[in-house]
């Protein structure tokens, strides 16, 4: 069996609040030499989402991948839970698409693992659905052409 050193809470809540600025400086603190960071998301919208390996793609991710997609005015956590050495997050990102000027808001969840007081895997699961639809300006069609030879054809699926 092995053992895990507890986080501090007030870790994960300073991690957080150096997220929700988008501190840079303080942000790259907190992260492992070798961290693994991935968005789960359509990356042929998000163009920001997918994995990254290491603290200077983790850092370039931050200073170059969102913000040619996003301009982030908010974040706020609404649920934090922490177990030893790992938390989860629930909360809602507020941001400003860049080709569009439009505002857009969408639900975002994080599993990070802590060791070491540092985060060596991050994932963040966003409402992708929704941001995609905001981010395209309408509603995503799942009704499109059913027919077998549609390349749609039981690809879509409502939740």
């Amino acid at each position: 069996m092995t053992t895990t050193t507890p986080t501090p809470r007030r870790l994960v809540e300073d991690f957080y609040a150096a997220y929700a600025k988008r501190d840079l400086e303080v942000l790259e603190t907190y992260l492992d030499d070798e961290v693994d960071w991935s968005v789960v998301g359509p990356i042929d919208v998000i163009h920001f989402c997918g994995q990254r390996r290491g603290k200077a793609a983790v850092m370039d991710f931050f200073r170059r991948a969102v913000p040619e997609v996003l301009d982030i005015t908010g974040f706020n956590v609404e649920e934090l839970l922490i177990d030893g050495d790992r938390a989860a997050a629930f909360g809602r990102l507020w941001a400003v698409f860049r080709p569009t000027s439009r505002s857009i808001s969408y639900r975002v969840s994080h599993l990070v693992h802590f060791r070491n007081r540092r985060v060596v895997r991050f994932c963040s699961m966003i409402d992708s659905f929704d941001a995609a639809e905001q981010m395209l300006g309408h509603a995503i069609d799942l009704h499109l052409d059913t027919n077998a030879d549609s390349p749609w054809a039981g690809n879509l699926v409502a939740v």
